[in-house]
């Protein structure tokens, strides 16, 4: 398992999608599979970005990777608001646009890219998003 501490600033998601991509390398994924971990890693940091920590400050996000042969798990970590992704409707990917609602569309992507996505929230503080990435050969 391998962990590292982001500052939750937007220049700092290009590190987070190169180090998310280096795990995903270790485990032997296809360049398809790679992108989809870094993209949907990209979406959960910058959502916490926005949304737990209302914009860019001195905040931080933890991420762990741990790989396993044929699966990845990303775990990351924020001290922000919490929030219940459950919560989030599925977009109305058939209306025009004039007909869709603001937001939503991150956690549709990150569901669409992961195999598994879990969310929990600490009564002490803190919020984590566990995502899971099986190989393609694995599925």
């Amino acid at each position: 398992m391998v962990k590292s501490v982001f500052k939750a600033n937007y220049q700092n998601l290009d590190s987070i999608r190169n180090f998310v991509g280096q795990s995903a390398q270790r485990a032997d994924f296809s360049e398809r599979d790679i992108y989809a971990v870094q993209l949907a890693a990209d979406e959960a940091s910058t959502n916490i970005i926005q949304h737990a920590y209302g914009g860019e400050g001195n905040n931080e996000i933890v991420i762990e990777c741990e790989v396993i042969p044929g699966k990845l798990t990303i775990t990351l970590c924020d001290y922000g608001k919490s929030f219940d992704p459950a919560s989030v409707p599925e977009p109305n990917l058939k209306a025009g646009l004039n007909g869709r609602k603001v937001g939503g569309l991150g956690m549709y992507l990150i569901r669409s890219l992961m195999d598994e996505v879990h969310y929990e929230t600490s009564e002490k503080g803190g919020n984590t998003l566990r995502l899971v990435k099986y190989a393609e050969s694995q599925e």
